[in-house]
């Protein structure tokens, strides 16, 4: 079997694909960009699982959802498997975003440098403040958010990024959905509802926080 054919993405029941394992996937595209960006070709299972504290063969096992990636003695070649995942993810090509809220979470949002390397285009950011329409943050061009549904048909936007105080996040997210957005981050510190359609990623910094600290606390407490 030629390295092609061998190294070639599976095309696997996405139901069969544990949330985690896509999660790792991610994990594992920023540790080969940094190696690449390093200077190194290849990287071991091992190796690998070893600078992300998972082992070998949880590295095999999640890739394996997707494919055989690996080479004979040589381990994975960085370039090869970057170019793997991106296109398993998704991320291979560009994903106009649009931003709502151009509060401060809002601002430092459009000047995250991460977004444009992964593949998401900010195109277009949205606030109710009739004072910011028209200025332009970070280089991109703030709307009014009664301009929201034409803009985001006139840019083919898909994924939307709620950055609004609790109170506003429902009403946001949901003239995201009427304007035809499919995937939605949250960065509101509220659930919001969405149809079964429409994909939904939560980011609650004050959760996270929370996390760390019963992490710290149960540390200390076991030592």
């Amino acid at each position: 079997m030629s390295d092609a054919k061998k190294n070639k993405p599976a095309t696997p029941d996405l139901a069969s694909v544990p949330k985690a394992v896509v999660s790792r996937l991610s994990l594992y595209l920023r540790e080969l960009q940094h190696l690449v960006f390093d200077g190194h070709e290849t990287i071991s299972s091992h190796r690998l699982g070893k600078l992300l504290g998972f082992s070998d063969a949880q590295v095999r096992k999640d890739l394996a959802y997707f494919g055989q990636f690996g080479h004979p003695g040589i381990g994975y070649r960085c370039p090869e498997l970057i170019a793997a995942i991106r296109g398993i993810l998704g991320t291979d090509a560009v994903w106009p975003v649009a931003l709502v809220g151009v509060g401060n979470l809002g601002r430092a949002l459009l000047g995250y440098k991460g977004f444009g390397a992964q593949g998401f285009q900010v195109q277009a950011a949205f606030d109710s403040d009739a004072r910011k329409t028209g200025s332009t943050v970070e280089g991109v061009t703030v709307y009014h958010f009664d301009d929201l549904a034409k803009v985001v048909r006139q840019r083919g936007i898909r994924v939307g990024i709620v950055s609004v105080p609790a109170d506003s996040a429902q009403t946001v997210a949901d003239r995201l959905v009427e304007a035809g957005v499919e995937g939605i981050v949250n960065f509101a510190p509220v659930t919001i509802s969405l149809p079964e359609s429409v994909s939904l990623v939560g980011v609650d910094l004050a959760i996270e926080l929370e996390q760390l600290a019963f992490s710290v606390v149960n540390r200390r407490q076991t030592r």
